[in-house]
C-alpha cells in the first residue's frame, strides 16, 4: 500500500483493500487497525481525518495491514484483548478470549449472594486467565488458582495477574486439568476445548491459524476435555460448591449428561448474548 497522506485518505485506502480481500465489515476494522497503528482512540481518527500520517506511522499501519490481510486477528497483532471490561495480554499459548466467554463469568457471579466472601476459586485450562481475573476482579476477599498443561500460557496468566493488580491473590501451575490437587474449591471454571476434530479444518482462519490448537481440539466429538474435568469434580468442589464451563454450539445435552454423570446436579444451561446455549452450570450437593 502506498502510505495517503492524512488520517482519513489512509482510513480509506485501508478499508479499501480489506473490502477488496473480502473481509466483512471493512470500514469498522480499517478504523480500528489505524487507530492502533497510531496509537489513538477511534474518537480521535474522526477528530483528525485532515492530519497529515509521518512516514513512519504510515508505515506501521502498512505493517498492521500486510499481517490483517493474512487473517491475523488484530487482538493477536497487538497482543490484547479486552474482557470483562479488562485489557489481557496474549500470547503464542493462550486462546484469544470472546466475548460469549463471559457468560460463564456473568452466570457464577449471579448465583453469589455475598460478593464479599473470601471465595476459593479454581480456573481449569486458565490460558491469559481471563476467566479467573475476571472473577477475582468482582470478588474482593477471593482468591484462586489457574491450572494449564502450558507452561507459556501460566506465564502470560501471571503477568496478567501482575498488571491487574491481582497477583498477590492468585497462584498458578502448570498441570493437566484437576489431576493432582488436593485443595477444595468453592467455584470451578473452564473454557475446555470443545470442536471437533473434524470441524478442525472448517475453522475460520483467524481461529484455526492462531490460536493453539490444544486449546481448539476437544478430540473426535468434541467433548474429551469435560469428561475429564467431571472425573475430578466431585474431589474438586466444596460442599455446594458451583461449577461452569463454557461449551459449544449443540453440546448443551451431551454436557449436561457428563457432568450430571458425575455426581453434581445441573442448575441450568446459560444461554449467550446471541440467544446460544454457552454455559453449564452446575453445583455439588451434599
Amino acid at each position: 500500500m502506498t502510505p495517503p497522506e492524512t488520517i482519513g485518505s489512509t482510513l480509506g485506502a485501508v478499508a479499501a483493500a480489506l473490502a477488496g480481500a473480502g473481509f466483512d465489515e471493512p470500514r469498522r476494522r480499517a478504523r480500528r487497525l489505524v487507530a492502533a497503528a497510531l496509537g489513538v482512540s477511534a474518537a480521535e481518527i474522526f477528530a483528525n481525518l485532515d492530519r497529515m500520517i509521518p512516514a513512519a506511522d504510515a508505515e506501521r499501519v502498512s505493517e498492521l495491514l500486510t499481517r490483517a490481510m493474512m487473517h491475523e486477528p488484530l487482538s493477536r497483532i497487538l497482543g490484547m484483548r479486552e474482557f470483562w471490561g479488562l485489557e489481557f495480554m496474549l500470547s503464542a499459548d493462550t486462546l484469544d478470549p470472546r466475548p460469549e466467554t463471559e457468560t460463564v463469568v456473568e452466570a457464577v457471579l449471579a448465583r453469589l449472594a455475598n460478593r464479599n466472601h473470601d471465595y476459593r476459586i479454581l480456573d481449569l485450562g486458565t490460558g491469559s486467565g481471563c476467566l479467573l481475573l475476571a472473577l477475582l476482579s468482582e470478588l474482593p476477599a477471593a482468591s484462586g488458582i489457574g491450572v494449564d498443561c502450558a507452561a507459556g500460557a501460566i506465564a502470560t496468566a501471571q503477568r496478567n495477574a501482575e498488571r491487574l493488580g491481582l497477583l498477590g491473590r492468585t497462584g498458578f501451575r502448570v498441570g493437566d486439568w484437576g489431576a493432582g490437587m488436593v485443595e477444595r474449591f468453592d467455584i470451578v471454571v473452564a473454557n475446555p476445548p470443545y470442536i471437533t476434530a473434524t470441524h478442525m479444518a472448517a475453522l475460520p482462519p483467524e481461529v484455526r491459524d492462531f490460536d493453539p490448537r490444544r486449546a481448539l481440539d476437544g478430540g473426535a466429538d468434541g467433548l474429551c476435555a469435560y469428561r475429564a474435568i467431571a472425573a475430578d469434580l466431585p474431589r474438586l468442589l466444596a460442599g455446594c460448591g458451583v461449577f461452569a464451563a463454557e461449551i459449544g454450539q449443540g453440546q448443551d445435552e451431551a454436557v449436561r449428561g457428563i457432568i450430571g454423570g458425575s455426581g453434581l446436579v445441573i442448575e441450568e444451561i446459560v444461554a449467550d448474548l446471541a440467544g446460544i446455549p454457552r454455559c453449564v452450570v452446575a453445583r455439588r450437593i451434599d
